[in-house]
């Protein structure tokens, strides 16, 4: 089940609509490939994450390697994020930029609440819609 609006491009003028993995919460997001670091917003309401840009098809490289299913396991960033979860690998000192995918401190986390969707509707993978504990696959 896709959760983007089909008219969003993914820029700041026309921004991607998604819904959390459990459909409970709307957001947007959209490239910014002008900042320093190239990033991707996410805007929550009044609150505002950026990720570093290439997240998208380092995630994508990382579930394909993968090959199976992998638990999202969100979590703030001032939370520990679970062993083996996308949140973890959004956060890990083993992956492609060495450490946090996030760009703003405090604003962190969540990598593996907002990501998911986002790759879901570019087609890049397969995101489980339950109340809790959702997983994805690349495609």
């Amino acid at each position: 089940m896709a959760t983007t609006d089909a008219t969003g491009r993914g820029t700041r003028e026309s921004p991607w609509k998604l819904k959390t993995p459990p459909g409970t919460s709307e957001y947007q997001m959209y490239r910014d490939e002008t900042a320093d670091p190239p990033a991707l917003v996410c805007q929550v309401g009044s609150t505002q994450l950026r990720y570093h840009l290439r997240c998208i098809e380092d995630l994508h490289a990382m579930l394909k390697a993968h090959g199976d299913w992998t638990p999202l396991g969100a979590a703030d960033e001032q939370k520990a994020a679970a062993e083996g979860t996308v949140e973890a690998w959004g956060r890990s000192a083993d992956n492609p930029v060495g450490g946090w995918y996030g760009l703003r401190k405090g604003y962190r986390g969540r990598f593996g609440m907002y990501l998911p969707p986002l790759l879901e509707a570019l087609g890049l993978a397969e995101v489980t819609h339950d109340p809790k504990n959702n997983r994805m696959r690349a495609l």
